[in-house]
Protein backbone atom coordinates (compact mmCIF):
# COMPACT_ATOMS: atom_id res chain seq x y z
CA UNK A 1 0.00 0.00 0.00
CA UNK A 2 2.87 2.42 1.05
CA UNK A 3 4.45 1.69 -2.09
CA UNK A 4 1.40 2.10 -4.24
CA UNK A 5 1.29 5.85 -2.08
CA UNK A 6 4.59 6.50 -3.23
CA UNK A 7 4.37 5.60 -6.95
CA UNK A 8 1.32 8.09 -6.94
CA UNK A 9 3.17 10.61 -5.89
CA UNK A 10 6.02 10.19 -8.00
CA UNK A 11 4.00 9.75 -10.75
CA UNK A 12 2.22 13.19 -9.70
CA UNK A 13 5.26 15.18 -9.41
CA UNK A 14 6.64 13.82 -12.42
CA UNK A 15 2.96 14.95 -14.65
CA UNK A 16 3.54 18.27 -12.97
CA UNK A 17 6.99 18.60 -14.14
CA UNK A 18 5.82 17.54 -17.51
CA UNK A 19 3.02 19.85 -17.48
CA UNK A 20 5.27 22.93 -16.60
CA UNK A 21 7.58 21.63 -19.19
CA UNK A 22 5.18 21.94 -21.48
CA UNK A 23 3.54 25.26 -20.63
CA UNK A 24 6.84 26.47 -20.73
CA UNK A 25 8.28 25.56 -23.84
CA UNK A 26 4.89 25.16 -25.73
CA UNK A 27 2.45 28.07 -24.48
CA UNK A 28 4.81 30.05 -23.09
CA UNK A 29 7.89 29.29 -25.95
CA UNK A 30 7.19 31.93 -28.13
CA UNK A 31 7.60 34.50 -25.37
CA UNK A 32 10.48 33.58 -23.45
CA UNK A 33 12.19 32.88 -27.15
CA UNK A 34 11.36 36.82 -27.56
CA UNK A 35 12.44 38.13 -24.66
CA UNK A 36 15.86 35.80 -25.42
CA UNK A 37 16.27 38.23 -28.30
CA UNK A 38 15.64 41.11 -26.84
CA UNK A 39 18.50 40.32 -24.47
CA UNK A 40 21.17 39.44 -27.29
CA UNK A 41 19.69 42.22 -29.91
CA UNK A 42 19.71 45.70 -29.73
CA UNK A 43 18.03 48.86 -31.62
CA UNK A 44 20.14 51.75 -31.63
CA UNK A 45 18.31 55.10 -33.22
CA UNK A 46 19.96 57.16 -35.87
CA UNK A 47 19.31 60.29 -36.16
CA UNK A 48 18.27 62.23 -39.49
CA UNK A 49 19.56 65.81 -40.07
CA UNK A 50 17.48 68.46 -40.53
CA UNK A 51 17.02 70.11 -44.04
CA UNK A 52 19.13 72.99 -44.95
CA UNK A 53 17.59 76.54 -45.23
CA UNK A 54 18.93 79.06 -47.44
CA UNK A 55 18.21 82.73 -48.56
CA UNK A 56 17.41 83.21 -52.31
CA UNK A 57 20.99 83.32 -53.36
CA UNK A 58 22.15 79.99 -51.52
CA UNK A 59 23.75 81.52 -48.82
CA UNK A 60 23.21 78.73 -45.61
CA UNK A 61 21.07 80.19 -42.77
CA UNK A 62 20.16 77.15 -41.21
CA UNK A 63 22.84 74.23 -41.01
CA UNK A 64 23.74 70.79 -38.91
CA UNK A 65 26.41 70.26 -37.06
CA UNK A 66 27.40 66.90 -35.66
CA UNK A 67 27.21 66.22 -31.74
CA UNK A 68 27.82 63.50 -29.75
CA UNK A 69 25.59 62.18 -26.52
CA UNK A 70 26.63 59.73 -24.09
CA UNK A 71 23.68 56.84 -23.75
CA UNK A 72 23.51 54.05 -21.46
CA UNK A 73 20.96 50.96 -21.62
CA UNK A 74 20.04 50.11 -17.99
CA UNK A 75 19.55 46.36 -18.06
CA UNK A 76 23.33 46.03 -19.40
CA UNK A 77 24.75 47.87 -16.50
CA UNK A 78 27.48 45.95 -14.61
CA UNK A 79 29.00 47.94 -12.24
CA UNK A 80 26.76 50.98 -11.88
CA UNK A 81 28.76 52.85 -9.05
CA UNK A 82 31.91 52.50 -11.09
CA UNK A 83 30.68 53.60 -14.35
CA UNK A 84 28.78 57.23 -13.25
CA UNK A 85 31.86 57.47 -11.52
CA UNK A 86 33.74 57.42 -14.76
CA UNK A 87 31.48 59.22 -16.66
CA UNK A 88 31.67 62.43 -13.57
CA UNK A 89 35.13 62.19 -13.98
CA UNK A 90 35.23 62.42 -17.49
CA UNK A 91 32.28 64.70 -18.28
CA UNK A 92 33.36 67.09 -15.01
CA UNK A 93 30.06 66.82 -14.00
CA UNK A 94 28.70 65.79 -10.25
CA UNK A 95 27.83 62.32 -10.37
CA UNK A 96 24.57 62.88 -8.49
CA UNK A 97 23.16 65.06 -11.71
CA UNK A 98 24.12 62.61 -13.62
CA UNK A 99 22.79 59.93 -11.71
CA UNK A 100 19.42 61.79 -11.62
CA UNK A 101 19.06 62.33 -15.17
CA UNK A 102 19.29 58.59 -15.66
CA UNK A 103 16.46 58.32 -13.05
CA UNK A 104 14.40 60.32 -14.56
CA UNK A 105 14.97 59.71 -18.62
CA UNK A 106 14.82 55.67 -17.74
CA UNK A 107 11.50 54.05 -19.36
CA UNK A 108 12.34 50.79 -20.15
CA UNK A 109 15.44 48.04 -19.52
CA UNK A 110 15.94 47.90 -23.28
CA UNK A 111 15.90 51.98 -24.45
CA UNK A 112 19.01 53.90 -24.16
CA UNK A 113 18.87 56.68 -21.84
CA UNK A 114 20.73 59.78 -22.68
CA UNK A 115 22.74 60.98 -19.72
CA UNK A 116 24.67 63.50 -21.49
CA UNK A 117 24.08 66.00 -24.66
CA UNK A 118 26.40 67.46 -27.09
CA UNK A 119 29.73 66.41 -25.23
CA UNK A 120 32.81 67.61 -26.71
CA UNK A 121 34.60 65.32 -29.71
CA UNK A 122 37.63 64.70 -27.24
CA UNK A 123 35.13 63.22 -23.99
CA UNK A 124 33.37 61.50 -26.69
CA UNK A 125 36.47 59.29 -27.80
CA UNK A 126 37.69 58.64 -24.40
CA UNK A 127 34.54 57.61 -23.58
CA UNK A 128 34.27 55.51 -27.08
CA UNK A 129 37.86 53.87 -25.96
CA UNK A 130 36.30 52.72 -22.85
CA UNK A 131 33.28 51.39 -23.68
CA UNK A 132 34.90 47.68 -23.38
CA UNK A 133 34.81 48.34 -19.68
CA UNK A 134 31.48 49.41 -19.51
CA UNK A 135 29.27 47.41 -21.06
CA UNK A 136 25.31 49.37 -21.88
CA UNK A 137 27.84 52.28 -22.40
CA UNK A 138 28.09 53.78 -26.05
CA UNK A 139 28.26 57.17 -27.77
CA UNK A 140 25.41 58.12 -30.16
CA UNK A 141 26.21 60.60 -32.88
CA UNK A 142 23.54 62.92 -33.43
CA UNK A 143 22.96 66.61 -34.90
CA UNK A 144 22.59 70.19 -33.69
CA UNK A 145 20.92 72.66 -35.43
CA UNK A 146 23.27 75.69 -36.30
CA UNK A 147 22.31 79.39 -37.13
CA UNK A 148 25.60 81.31 -38.68
CA UNK A 149 24.17 84.72 -38.57
CA UNK A 150 22.54 84.51 -34.99
CA UNK A 151 20.27 86.80 -34.43
CA UNK A 152 20.68 89.03 -37.78
CA UNK A 153 17.53 86.32 -39.28
CA UNK A 154 16.46 84.69 -36.21
CA UNK A 155 12.86 85.72 -36.17
CA UNK A 156 12.21 84.64 -39.79
CA UNK A 157 13.88 81.23 -39.02
CA UNK A 158 12.63 80.67 -35.58
CA UNK A 159 14.44 78.13 -33.53
CA UNK A 160 14.58 74.54 -32.21
CA UNK A 161 13.84 72.08 -29.03
CA UNK A 162 13.09 68.90 -28.06
CA UNK A 163 9.11 67.58 -28.67
CA UNK A 164 6.96 68.08 -25.42
CA UNK A 165 4.14 65.85 -23.95
CA UNK A 166 1.55 68.19 -25.60
CA UNK A 167 3.22 68.08 -28.77
CA UNK A 168 3.76 64.24 -28.97
CA UNK A 169 0.21 63.71 -28.07
CA UNK A 170 -0.79 65.79 -31.39
CA UNK A 171 2.08 64.30 -33.73
CA UNK A 172 2.31 61.09 -32.93
CA UNK A 173 0.59 59.97 -36.13
CA UNK A 174 2.67 61.77 -38.06
CA UNK A 175 6.25 59.78 -37.08
CA UNK A 176 7.07 61.80 -33.99
CA UNK A 177 8.83 60.52 -31.09
CA UNK A 178 9.43 61.60 -27.47
CA UNK A 179 13.15 61.64 -28.95
CA UNK A 180 12.22 64.14 -31.87
CA UNK A 181 13.83 67.77 -32.27
CA UNK A 182 10.68 69.89 -33.54
CA UNK A 183 10.54 73.62 -34.86
CA UNK A 184 9.49 75.95 -31.77
CA UNK A 185 8.75 79.02 -34.36
CA UNK A 186 9.34 80.83 -37.66
CA UNK A 187 9.73 78.42 -40.62
CA UNK A 188 11.36 75.77 -38.42
CA UNK A 189 7.91 75.11 -37.25
CA UNK A 190 5.99 75.95 -40.01
CA UNK A 191 7.72 73.80 -42.18
CA UNK A 192 9.04 71.49 -39.62
CA UNK A 193 6.94 68.31 -41.50
CA UNK A 194 9.57 69.01 -44.19
CA UNK A 195 12.68 69.82 -42.33
CA UNK A 196 12.14 66.96 -40.63
CA UNK A 197 14.27 64.13 -41.69
CA UNK A 198 13.21 60.12 -41.17
CA UNK A 199 14.86 58.57 -38.30
CA UNK A 200 17.23 55.60 -39.24
CA UNK A 201 18.41 52.87 -36.48
CA UNK A 202 20.85 49.87 -36.29
CA UNK A 203 20.05 46.45 -34.73
CA UNK A 204 23.14 44.37 -33.57
CA UNK A 205 23.98 41.75 -32.01
CA UNK A 206 25.40 41.67 -28.96
CA UNK A 207 27.15 38.96 -26.13
CA UNK A 208 26.57 39.17 -22.71
CA UNK A 209 28.51 41.58 -21.90
CA UNK A 210 26.97 44.51 -24.36
CA UNK A 211 29.71 44.23 -26.42
CA UNK A 212 29.06 44.02 -30.72
CA UNK A 213 28.76 40.72 -32.09
CA UNK A 214 26.88 41.67 -35.42
CA UNK A 215 25.04 44.27 -37.52
CA UNK A 216 22.04 42.36 -38.35
CA UNK A 217 19.70 44.98 -40.56
CA UNK A 218 20.44 49.24 -40.89
CA UNK A 219 17.86 51.62 -41.79
CA UNK A 220 19.63 54.61 -43.04
CA UNK A 221 18.58 57.77 -41.39
CA UNK A 222 17.03 60.05 -44.45
CA UNK A 223 17.91 63.74 -44.32
CA UNK A 224 15.13 66.31 -44.14
CA UNK A 225 14.29 68.34 -47.17
CA UNK A 226 16.33 71.84 -47.57
CA UNK A 227 14.12 74.46 -47.89
CA UNK A 228 14.94 77.78 -50.08
CA UNK A 229 13.60 81.38 -48.55
CA UNK A 230 12.63 84.50 -50.46
CA UNK A 231 14.80 86.15 -48.14
CA UNK A 232 17.70 88.30 -49.80
CA UNK A 233 20.18 88.17 -47.53
CA UNK A 234 21.89 91.42 -48.44
CA UNK A 235 19.13 93.11 -47.54
CA UNK A 236 18.35 91.80 -44.17
CA UNK A 237 21.60 92.46 -42.63
CA UNK A 238 21.88 95.69 -43.88
CA UNK A 239 18.12 96.27 -42.51
CA UNK A 240 19.59 94.41 -39.14
CA UNK A 241 22.19 96.82 -38.86
CA UNK A 242 20.19 100.26 -39.68
CA UNK A 243 17.34 99.23 -37.09
CA UNK A 244 20.67 99.47 -34.05
CA UNK A 245 19.87 99.18 -30.77
CA UNK A 246 16.14 100.33 -31.51
CA UNK A 247 13.51 98.29 -30.77
CA UNK A 248 10.77 97.90 -33.47
CA UNK A 249 10.32 95.95 -37.25
CA UNK A 250 11.85 96.52 -40.86
CA UNK A 251 10.13 95.04 -43.72
CA UNK A 252 10.75 94.94 -47.21
CA UNK A 253 8.57 93.24 -49.89
CA UNK A 254 8.80 92.67 -53.44
CA UNK A 255 5.30 94.27 -54.12
CA UNK A 256 5.21 92.33 -57.54
CA UNK A 257 5.31 88.97 -56.26
CA UNK A 258 4.69 89.47 -52.35
CA UNK A 259 8.28 87.54 -51.61
CA UNK A 260 9.70 88.77 -48.54
CA UNK A 261 13.04 90.09 -49.07
CA UNK A 262 13.87 91.06 -45.70
CA UNK A 263 12.53 91.58 -42.07
CA UNK A 264 14.21 92.02 -39.14
CA UNK A 265 12.14 92.15 -35.95
CA UNK A 266 14.23 93.78 -32.65
CA UNK A 267 14.96 93.07 -29.72
CA UNK A 268 16.40 90.01 -31.47
CA UNK A 269 18.02 86.34 -29.83
CA UNK A 270 20.63 83.79 -31.03
CA UNK A 271 18.51 80.75 -32.05
CA UNK A 272 21.61 78.93 -31.01
CA UNK A 273 20.62 78.95 -27.57
CA UNK A 274 18.17 76.75 -27.82
CA UNK A 275 20.74 74.07 -29.18
CA UNK A 276 23.95 74.54 -28.13
CA UNK A 277 24.20 73.26 -24.52
CA UNK A 278 27.38 75.86 -23.61
CA UNK A 279 24.57 78.59 -23.66
CA UNK A 280 22.00 76.47 -21.92
CA UNK A 281 21.81 79.61 -18.66
CA UNK A 282 20.89 82.19 -21.29
CA UNK A 283 17.66 80.61 -22.14
CA UNK A 284 15.41 80.96 -19.23
CA UNK A 285 16.61 84.81 -19.91
CA UNK A 286 15.20 84.89 -23.41
CA UNK A 287 11.41 84.12 -21.66
CA UNK A 288 11.67 86.02 -18.44
CA UNK A 289 13.20 89.50 -20.75
CA UNK A 290 10.47 92.34 -20.69
CA UNK A 291 11.83 93.38 -23.95
CA UNK A 292 9.94 90.08 -24.85
CA UNK A 293 12.93 89.49 -27.67
CA UNK A 294 10.98 86.71 -28.69
CA UNK A 295 8.40 88.39 -30.31
CA UNK A 296 8.14 88.87 -34.12
CA UNK A 297 7.65 92.58 -34.07
CA UNK A 298 6.81 92.13 -37.80
CA UNK A 299 3.46 89.81 -37.36
CA UNK A 300 2.78 89.68 -34.12
CA UNK A 301 3.33 93.15 -32.58
CA UNK A 302 0.08 95.24 -32.77
CA UNK A 303 0.43 98.80 -32.78
CA UNK A 304 -2.19 101.99 -33.67
CA UNK A 305 -1.04 103.09 -37.38
CA UNK A 306 -0.76 106.78 -36.65
CA UNK A 307 -0.54 108.67 -39.84
CA UNK A 308 -0.03 106.11 -42.22
CA UNK A 309 -4.11 105.35 -41.56
CA UNK A 310 -4.67 108.47 -43.84
CA UNK A 311 -3.61 106.35 -47.05
CA UNK A 312 -7.51 104.54 -46.59
CA UNK A 313 -8.91 107.98 -45.34
CA UNK A 314 -7.63 109.33 -48.49
CA UNK A 315 -8.49 106.50 -51.17
CA UNK A 316 -12.14 106.11 -49.28
CA UNK A 317 -12.84 110.12 -49.65
CA UNK A 318 -11.93 109.32 -53.14
CA UNK A 319 -14.37 106.42 -53.68
CA UNK A 320 -17.30 107.47 -52.45
CA UNK A 321 -16.80 110.93 -53.89
CA UNK A 322 -16.42 112.68 -50.37
CA UNK A 323 -13.91 114.71 -51.67
CA UNK A 324 -11.57 115.24 -54.38
CA UNK A 325 -8.09 115.59 -55.48
CA UNK A 326 -8.82 119.50 -54.87
CA UNK A 327 -11.63 119.94 -51.60
CA UNK A 328 -9.85 122.15 -49.65
CA UNK A 329 -9.89 122.42 -45.66
CA UNK A 330 -8.52 124.90 -43.70
CA UNK A 331 -5.55 124.05 -40.61
CA UNK A 332 -5.39 126.63 -37.90
CA UNK A 333 -3.23 124.30 -36.07
CA UNK A 334 -5.85 122.14 -34.56
CA UNK A 335 -9.73 121.12 -34.73
CA UNK A 336 -11.73 122.45 -32.10
CA UNK A 337 -15.29 120.08 -31.34
CA UNK A 338 -17.07 121.41 -28.53
CA UNK A 339 -14.34 122.24 -26.01
CA UNK A 340 -11.79 120.14 -26.62
CA UNK A 341 -9.00 120.98 -28.91
CA UNK A 342 -7.81 118.21 -31.39
CA UNK A 343 -4.04 119.09 -32.21
CA UNK A 344 -2.44 119.16 -35.53
CA UNK A 345 1.92 119.02 -35.77
CA UNK A 346 1.58 122.61 -37.47
CA UNK A 347 -0.73 125.21 -38.65
CA UNK A 348 -0.72 124.42 -42.57
CA UNK A 349 -3.47 126.76 -43.57
CA UNK A 350 -5.21 125.44 -46.57
CA UNK A 351 -4.81 122.39 -47.27
CA UNK A 352 -6.07 120.27 -50.65
CA UNK A 353 -5.50 116.45 -50.87
CA UNK A 354 -2.09 116.26 -52.46
CA UNK A 355 -0.67 118.76 -49.26
CA UNK A 356 -3.01 116.34 -46.53
CA UNK A 357 -0.85 113.69 -47.48
CA UNK A 358 2.56 115.11 -48.30
CA UNK A 359 2.42 117.36 -44.59
CA UNK A 360 0.62 114.83 -42.93
CA UNK A 361 -1.90 117.14 -42.20
CA UNK A 362 -4.61 116.36 -39.02
CA UNK A 363 -7.00 118.80 -39.34
CA UNK A 364 -7.27 117.74 -43.34
CA UNK A 365 -8.36 113.91 -42.29
CA UNK A 366 -10.46 115.19 -38.82
CA UNK A 367 -12.86 117.01 -41.40
CA UNK A 368 -12.34 114.06 -44.16
CA UNK A 369 -13.19 111.38 -41.17
CA UNK A 370 -16.05 112.94 -40.25
CA UNK A 371 -17.35 113.37 -43.80
CA UNK A 372 -17.05 109.38 -44.22
CA UNK A 373 -18.35 107.97 -40.51
CA UNK A 374 -16.64 105.46 -38.95
CA UNK A 375 -18.65 103.05 -40.72
CA UNK A 376 -17.32 103.56 -43.93
CA UNK A 377 -13.70 104.09 -42.68
CA UNK A 378 -14.17 101.05 -41.14
CA UNK A 379 -15.01 99.30 -44.48
CA UNK A 380 -12.55 100.62 -46.70
CA UNK A 381 -9.96 99.79 -43.79
CA UNK A 382 -10.74 96.16 -44.29
CA UNK A 383 -10.92 96.32 -48.03
CA UNK A 384 -7.28 97.10 -47.87
CA UNK A 385 -6.75 93.89 -45.14
CA UNK A 386 -6.44 95.95 -41.89
CA UNK A 387 -7.32 93.97 -38.95
CA UNK A 388 -7.04 90.68 -41.42
CA UNK A 389 -4.64 87.93 -40.96
CA UNK A 390 -2.08 88.20 -44.54
CA UNK A 391 -1.42 84.34 -43.98
CA UNK A 392 2.49 84.59 -44.33
CA UNK A 393 3.95 81.52 -44.15
CA UNK A 394 4.95 81.95 -40.16
CA UNK A 395 3.42 80.52 -36.85
CA UNK A 396 1.36 82.73 -34.70
CA UNK A 397 0.48 85.95 -36.84
CA UNK A 398 -2.10 88.41 -35.16
CA UNK A 399 -4.73 89.79 -36.72
CA UNK A 400 -5.33 93.09 -34.82
CA UNK A 401 -8.42 95.22 -34.10
CA UNK A 402 -10.30 97.42 -36.78
CA UNK A 403 -13.00 99.09 -34.18
CA UNK A 404 -16.99 99.47 -35.49
CA UNK A 405 -19.67 100.84 -34.03
CA UNK A 406 -21.29 97.71 -33.19
CA UNK A 407 -18.48 96.25 -32.14
CA UNK A 408 -18.56 98.32 -29.26
CA UNK A 409 -21.65 98.41 -28.35
CA UNK A 410 -21.93 94.47 -28.18
CA UNK A 411 -18.06 94.40 -26.19
CA UNK A 412 -18.54 97.29 -23.77
CA UNK A 413 -21.94 98.55 -24.40
CA UNK A 414 -20.80 102.20 -25.03
CA UNK A 415 -21.90 104.95 -28.29
CA UNK A 416 -19.14 106.05 -30.83
CA UNK A 417 -18.79 110.14 -30.62
CA UNK A 418 -17.34 112.60 -32.80
CA UNK A 419 -14.10 112.32 -30.91
CA UNK A 420 -13.77 108.91 -31.51
CA UNK A 421 -14.41 109.21 -35.19
CA UNK A 422 -11.55 112.41 -34.55
CA UNK A 423 -9.06 109.60 -33.59
CA UNK A 424 -10.08 107.21 -35.88
CA UNK A 425 -9.15 109.56 -38.76
CA UNK A 426 -5.61 110.02 -38.17
CA UNK A 427 -5.16 106.08 -37.09
CA UNK A 428 -5.61 106.43 -32.88
CA UNK A 429 -7.97 105.22 -30.82
CA UNK A 430 -8.99 101.43 -30.57
CA UNK A 431 -7.08 100.88 -33.91
CA UNK A 432 -4.31 98.37 -33.56
CA UNK A 433 -2.47 96.63 -36.73
CA UNK A 434 0.92 94.87 -37.63
CA UNK A 435 3.82 95.85 -39.56
CA UNK A 436 3.14 92.95 -42.24
CA UNK A 437 -0.41 94.54 -42.72
CA UNK A 438 0.73 97.64 -43.44
CA UNK A 439 3.55 96.48 -46.29
CA UNK A 440 0.80 94.42 -47.80
CA UNK A 441 -1.41 97.51 -47.76
CA UNK A 442 1.22 99.87 -49.26
CA UNK A 443 1.62 97.61 -52.04
CA UNK A 444 -1.87 97.18 -52.99
CA UNK A 445 -2.14 101.06 -53.14
CA UNK A 446 1.42 100.90 -55.07
CA UNK A 447 0.37 98.42 -57.60
CA UNK A 448 -3.34 99.93 -57.61
CA UNK A 449 -5.47 97.63 -56.18
CA UNK A 450 -3.97 94.07 -56.97
CA UNK A 451 -3.05 92.50 -53.85
CA UNK A 452 -0.21 90.31 -53.05
CA UNK A 453 0.05 87.89 -50.72
CA UNK A 454 2.97 88.21 -48.39
CA UNK A 455 5.61 84.49 -48.15
CA UNK A 456 8.75 83.09 -47.52
CA UNK A 457 9.20 80.40 -49.22
CA UNK A 458 10.85 79.63 -52.70
CA UNK A 459 11.22 76.23 -52.77
CA UNK A 460 11.06 72.81 -51.11
CA UNK A 461 13.68 70.50 -52.45
CA UNK A 462 13.34 70.64 -55.79
CA UNK A 463 9.98 71.47 -55.81
CA UNK A 464 10.19 75.28 -56.57
CA UNK A 465 6.83 76.60 -55.15
CA UNK A 466 3.95 78.73 -57.97
CA UNK A 467 4.56 81.81 -58.01
CA UNK A 468 2.38 84.19 -55.97
CA UNK A 469 0.61 87.12 -57.78
CA UNK A 470 -2.18 88.81 -56.91
CA UNK A 471 -4.96 87.36 -54.98
CA UNK A 472 -7.23 89.83 -54.61
CA UNK A 473 -8.82 92.88 -56.94
CA UNK A 474 -9.72 95.88 -54.77
CA UNK A 475 -11.80 96.95 -57.46
CA UNK A 476 -11.46 100.98 -57.07
CA UNK A 477 -10.56 103.10 -60.58
CA UNK A 478 -7.17 103.64 -61.15
CA UNK A 479 -7.39 107.83 -60.56
CA UNK A 480 -7.87 107.34 -56.90
CA UNK A 481 -4.47 105.35 -56.71
CA UNK A 482 -3.03 108.00 -58.87
CA UNK A 483 -3.52 110.38 -56.84
CA UNK A 484 -2.50 109.00 -53.41
CA UNK A 485 0.61 107.68 -54.67
CA UNK A 486 1.33 111.07 -56.27
CA UNK A 487 0.19 112.39 -52.14
CA UNK A 488 3.13 110.02 -50.97
CA UNK A 489 5.49 111.11 -53.33
CA UNK A 490 5.26 114.82 -52.75
CA UNK A 491 6.20 114.01 -48.89
CA UNK A 492 9.23 113.43 -50.22
CA UNK A 493 10.19 116.05 -52.96
CA UNK A 494 8.13 118.57 -51.88
CA UNK A 495 10.44 121.00 -49.57
CA UNK A 496 8.02 120.61 -46.61
CA UNK A 497 7.25 116.55 -47.03
CA UNK A 498 7.48 114.90 -43.88
CA UNK A 499 9.88 112.75 -45.78
CA UNK A 500 11.89 115.19 -47.35
CA UNK A 501 14.98 113.91 -46.19
CA UNK A 502 14.91 111.32 -48.79
CA UNK A 503 14.48 113.31 -51.66
CA UNK A 504 18.44 113.03 -53.01
CA UNK A 505 21.38 110.59 -54.24
CA UNK A 506 19.29 109.18 -56.64
CA UNK A 507 16.43 107.31 -54.69
CA UNK A 508 13.10 107.79 -55.86
CA UNK A 509 11.02 106.54 -53.32
CA UNK A 510 7.02 107.36 -52.28
CA UNK A 511 5.92 107.28 -48.75
CA UNK A 512 4.16 108.10 -45.94
CA UNK A 513 5.17 108.89 -42.46
CA UNK A 514 3.35 108.40 -39.18
CA UNK A 515 3.59 109.26 -35.31
CA UNK A 516 1.44 106.82 -33.60
CA UNK A 517 0.63 107.99 -29.96
CA UNK A 518 0.57 104.85 -27.45
CA UNK A 519 0.53 105.54 -23.34
CA UNK A 520 1.32 108.91 -21.74
CA UNK A 521 4.30 107.38 -19.72
CA UNK A 522 6.08 106.65 -22.82
CA UNK A 523 7.30 108.09 -26.32
CA UNK A 524 5.21 107.78 -29.45
CA UNK A 525 5.25 105.01 -32.10
CA UNK A 526 7.53 105.55 -35.33
CA UNK A 527 6.41 104.92 -38.78
CA UNK A 528 7.51 105.26 -42.48
CA UNK A 529 6.29 103.39 -45.00
CA UNK A 530 6.54 103.69 -49.02
CA UNK A 531 7.60 101.98 -51.59
CA UNK A 532 10.49 102.91 -54.50
CA UNK A 533 9.83 104.24 -58.18
CA UNK A 534 13.04 103.27 -59.62
CA UNK A 535 15.40 100.44 -59.13
CA UNK A 536 16.54 96.62 -59.56
CA UNK A 537 13.29 95.14 -57.58
CA UNK A 538 9.94 96.78 -56.88
CA UNK A 539 9.95 96.98 -53.33
CA UNK A 540 7.24 98.01 -50.58
CA UNK A 541 8.83 98.40 -47.31
CA UNK A 542 7.54 99.50 -43.27
CA UNK A 543 9.83 100.71 -40.88
CA UNK A 544 8.48 100.83 -37.74
CA UNK A 545 10.26 101.83 -34.14
CA UNK A 546 8.49 100.80 -30.94
CA UNK A 547 8.42 104.41 -29.01
CA UNK A 548 10.75 105.26 -31.68
CA UNK A 549 9.47 109.41 -31.13
CA UNK A 550 8.89 111.21 -34.20
CA UNK A 551 8.35 109.21 -37.25
CA UNK A 552 11.58 111.37 -39.13
CA UNK A 553 13.66 108.98 -36.61
CA UNK A 554 12.21 106.37 -38.93
CA UNK A 555 12.64 108.22 -42.03
CA UNK A 556 16.72 108.86 -41.06
CA UNK A 557 16.92 105.05 -41.05
CA UNK A 558 15.02 104.77 -44.65
CA UNK A 559 17.47 107.00 -45.87
CA UNK A 560 20.34 105.26 -44.35
CA UNK A 561 19.21 102.22 -45.32
CA UNK A 562 18.13 102.64 -49.03
CA UNK A 563 21.54 104.56 -49.80
CA UNK A 564 23.06 101.53 -48.60
CA UNK A 565 21.14 99.11 -50.30
CA UNK A 566 21.36 101.29 -53.98
CA UNK A 567 25.43 101.38 -53.13
CA UNK A 568 25.35 97.66 -53.45
CA UNK A 569 23.56 96.98 -56.24
CA UNK A 570 20.29 95.60 -54.70
CA UNK A 571 17.94 98.09 -54.57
Amino acid sequence: MRIKIIRLIIFLLLFIVAVDLIYIQVIKGPIYYKQSVNNRIRVIPLEAPRGIIKDRNGVVLADNRLSFNVAIIPQDIKKRDELFDFLSEVLKEDKTRILRRFWQKKIAPFAPVVVAEDVEKKKAMILEENKFRFPGLYIQESFKRHYPFKQNISHVLGYVGKINSSEIERLKDYGYTRQSIIGKSGIEEYYDKYLKGDEGGLQIEVNNKGQQMQLLSLREPVKGEDIVLTIDYRMQEQAFKALGEKKGSIIIMDRQTGEILAMVSKPSFDPNVFTDSKLNNMRSRLFTDPDSPLLNRAIQGLYPPGSVFKLILSVAGLATKKITEYSTFVCPGFYRLGSRRFRCSHTHGQQNLFEGISHSCNVYFYNVGLELGPDLINKYARLFGLGSLTFIDLPAEEKGLIPSRMQRKIKSNRGWYKGDTLNYSIGQGDILITPIQIVRMVATIARKGNEVQPHLIDSIGSQRMVKLSAVKNVRLKEEIFDVVQTGMRLAVTDSSGTARLLNRNGLVIAGKTGTAQSSPSKPHHAWFVGYNKQGQTKVAFCIFLEHGGSSYNAVVIAKDLFQKLKDENVF
